[in-house]
């Protein structure tokens, strides 16, 4: 049985732990309303680029674009996001484990002896990602890719996702990270880089009609093929910054879940500290008693 040192010694590292989890929640709280500004900041440029191509390519024009050909796929490449930093609770294992469930689509689609290339955002995933090493399955770390990286460094990413694809080193990129809503709803989400799918770009054709007022110079085919690559960085940089969104609001719910954890075992040993000093102080009344009643 405990003693009331130990006992009280225990109550104070549970009241320091309370003390630092709602700290860090508090931090990560904070990192969350941040991405969610980027995000909103970010957002009138994406929708400025799809009303671009919106207008483009309702006209009657046959466009042509290495980015968006498709091709037998034999070598595909997969953009794992995940996290750098720990303590978020089960993130990083629902992502994998969406990961192979994403796997086994490629495979299934495109067979078995399709080769695979990863490349892990993140070094917790990344270390998930080494264990499935095999001559089918191929992990990249590009070195300066994390789960923190500055805009610039996703721009270079994503351009050695193009360049991959363009040179025929590559016939299919897919992107799986956590789509962020908000702050208590995450969902992993897998989105095709390249070829870039119609229906992405089509997004901003609502307002075809108001073709009639542009004039395209030099030609619609040669903005297309300016524009596009524009859309799909600004893609990378929406879904690096939701990533993290999402990463830090798993990180809230963890600390939160900590911190009620820690609250009721500081109650629970609260509880047993004071049965047990009133046990003690009932003793000593009772040995005091005794010996006056010996007397």
């Amino acid at each position: 049985m405990a003693t009331l040192r130990e006992l009280k010694t225990r109550i104070g590292s549970v009241a320091s732990s309370e003390k630092i989890t709602g700290a860090m929640k508090m931090i990560s709280s904070a990192k969350v309303h941040q991405n969610e500004q980027s995000l909103k900041k970010l957002a009138p440029f994406k929708n400025q680029i799809q009303s671009i191509m919106g207008h483009i390519l309702s006209t009657d024009e046959n466009f042509n674009s290495p980015l968006i050909e498709a091709r037998e796929v034999k070598h595909a490449s997969m953009v794992v996001y995940g996290s750098d930093d720990g303590l978020c609770g089960a993130y990083n294992i629902n992502i994998f484990k969406g990961f192979l469930v994403e796997l086994n689509k490629i495979k299934e689609t495109y067979g078995k002896d399709v080769k695979i290339t990863v490349y892990p955002v993140g070094s917790k995933i990344a270390k998930a990602m080494m264990r499935l090493v095999s001559d089918e399955f191929e992990v990249v770390v590009p070195e300066g890719v994390d789960s923190k990286m500055s805009g610039e460094k996703v721009t270079s990413f994503t351009h050695t996702l193009r360049d991959s694809f363009i040179a025929g080193e590559t016939d299919l990129v897919e992107v799986v990270y956590m789509h962020f809503y908000s702050m208590g709803r995450q969902r992993l989400t897998t989105e095709q880089l390249f070829p870039v799918l119609a229906d992405e770009l089509l997004a901003g054709e609502t307002r075809a009609e108001e073709n009639q007022l542009y004039i395209f110079e030099p030609d619609p085919n040669s903005i297309f093929n300016e524009v596009l690559p524009m859309f799909v960085t600004s893609t990378m940089h929406e879904i690096t910054i939701e990533n993290r969104a999402s990463e830090q609001a798993a990180r809230v719910m963890a600390m939160q879940a900590a911190n009620d954890n820690a609250k009721k075992l500081f109650e629970q040993l609260q509880l047993e500290y004071n049965k047990l000093r009133q046990e003690s102080i009932t003793t000593e009344l009772l040995d005091i008693l005794g010996g006056q009643v010996e007397r």
